[in-house]
């Protein structure tokens, strides 16, 4: 993922104080850290950000990133993607008390009991609902009342997309009081990069897929797929199912043709988006809510396919304009999309043409900040 552009920050002695609340911040990786982190790095004057987050396990402290302060909540581990934090509400008290303005990032069990719990003394709330709780569905009964509570009571929500806010049953009824802000790239910064030249190992079609090796990100139906695409698929990433993925693809035979690469720094994943053909998406749960690496792909002209989700994914990327879109769970339907890219080559420009051109619309840093300095701006004078 690119880096946040921090140069946007200037500091000033009128700031208003705003609170980015998530389970956890950077070093930690994950498509909201990452959002977290640009935000926070990139706001604007009068505006300046502080973040409270849990450590994936150990002693709480304090740190500074890029010049942005970070309390770190002591934590026993991680237990269905939520940090074991019994402290958090206690440290949110302490640290929202000069606050102006309390930026939550959900889904975040932690932030929702701490607000409830013990308030913000009379600073305005504001969450970013990233997706719905889809695999947890236990604990999700009784933690649903508390997210309602916790919604009544938020002044603004914001939304990454108008198709998650329609198939969303926690926001429709407060759907009066949500926005819908998109989520960004950095367009400047990838057109600036000099990214090196990856050794990818084959002079043939080359496939990306870029995320955590997770239950909802699909990757064993692509790899299903690739028994009848003849190119090379790289995985970038890393996660707790890569080892029964790698022996998927030696079961399927195509483990010589799927390259797994691990963790990749940005400046090797900008090579990797440019040495590709096509950017694929295979996620099969709506958790996958708007798929930010298909901005990333998008913006260097690659197109993509991605899967007909209830979410933000085929709203990013559009089916038969900026790549294709499939079904979730359908390798056959994968592998035909993908042929058919890599056989086209006008179709595959055309989209990635387009790719690019959908990108500098509604999905650039500058338009995300605007929007979202207008809520605070807007939360601010209420409150």
């Amino acid at each position: 993922m690119t880096a946040p552009d921090s140069d946007r920050r200037a500091g000033t002695t009128d700031a208003l104080d705003i609170l980015q609340v998530n389970k956890l911040y950077y070093p930690e990786v994950g498509g909201i850290e990452h959002v977290v982190q640009v935000i926070s790095e990139g706001l604007s004057d009068p505006y300046r950000a502080r973040v409270l987050a849990a450590r994936p396990r150990g002693i709480g402290r304090h740190e500074q990133h890029n010049g942005v302060d970070v309390t770190k909540v002591s934590s026993l581990g991680v237990a269905m993607s939520v940090p074991l934090a019994p402290t958090f509400p206690i440290r949110f008290r302490t640290v929202a008390r000069d606050a102006d303005i309390v930026h939550h990032h959900l889904p975040n069990p932690l932030s929702t009991v701490a607000q409830l719990t013990t308030g913000t003394d009379g600073a305005a709330v504001v969450a970013t609902y990233h997706s719905d709780i889809v695999q947890q569905t236990g604990p999700l009964k009784f933690y649903k009342p508390l997210l309602h509570r916790f919604l009544d009571q938020v002044d603004r929500i914001l939304v990454t997309s108008d198709r998650l806010l329609q198939h969303s049953d926690i926001l429709q009824p407060y759907e009066d009081k949500c926005e819908v802000v998109p989520l960004s790239v950095d367009i400047g910064a990838i057109d600036a990069e000099e990214p090196p030249e990856p050794d990818v190992g084959t002079d043939g079609p080359v496939l990306l897929f870029v995320g955590r090796l997770n239950d909802y990100k699909g990757v064993e139906y692509l790899i299903d797929a690739m028994e009848t695409i003849e190119a090379t698929l790289l995985i970038a990433g890393d996660g707790e199912r890569r080892t029964e993925l790698e022996q998927r693809a030696s079961d399927r035979g195509v483990a010589d043709r799927v390259k797994f690469l691990g963790y990749v720094s940005d400046a090797e994943l900008a090579g990797l988006y440019r040495s590709a053909d096509v950017f694929v998406l295979p996620s099969v749960e709506p958790s996958e809510a708007f798929g930010i690496v298909q901005l990333e792909a998008m913006a260097r002209r690659l197109p993509v396919v991605n899967t007909s989700l209830p979410s933000g994914v085929p709203w990013v990327s559009l089916d038969g304009e900026t790549g294709l879109t499939v079904p979730p769970r359908d390798s056959a339907a994968l592998a035909d999309a993908i042929t058919t890219l890599l056989e086209e080559e006008k179709r595959r420009e055309r989209y990635g043409r387009q790719a690019r051109e959908r990108v500098e619309r509604p999905f650039t840093r500058e338009r995300m900040f605007e929007r979202i300095e207008a809520v605070y701006e807007s939360v601010a004078t209420r409150s």
